[in-house]
């Protein structure tokens, strides 16, 4: 069984950085996979946020400059670098495995793997 496993969240003020992982667990050719993160504030839709693969890297405008998405293929890993990070960052963080032929979307709809989430707080 395929699982996803986010971790890094927490509480961090505004300015401040953190970096989430999402280890994909489970018999998956991950090499073959892209991976992407999406985060939901309260009471709000799930977004796109980052995503890695088919070759490139791709960002939401609001992250673009500030969040770096990497993956770690040897490890089955992907990480999300935030930086500068604002209020309207606060969420909970999603990864998930994303259709490489729409990856440049960014769209929910299009992840058929997600995690647990992760919860980033970041507080002005």
């Amino acid at each position: 069984q395929v699982q996803l496993v986010e971790s890094g969240g927490g509480s961090v003020q505004a300015g401040g950085s953190l970096t989430l992982s999402c280890t994909v667990q489970g018999g998956l050719s991950y090499i073959n996979y892209c991976m992407g993160w999406f985060y939901q504030a309260p009471g709000k839709e799930r977004k796109g946020v980052a995503a890695v693969g088919d070759g490139g890297t791709y960002y939401a405008d609001s992250v673009k400059g500030r969040f770096t998405i990497s993956r770690d293929d040897d490890k089955k890993t992907a990480s999300l670098q935030m930086n500068s990070l604002e209020s309207e960052d606060t969420g909970m963080y999603y990864c998930g495995t994303i259709d490489c032929v729409r990856i440049r979307s960014l769209l929910p709809e299009d992840v058929s793997r997600w995690g647990q989430g992760t919860q980033v707080t970041v507080s002005s």
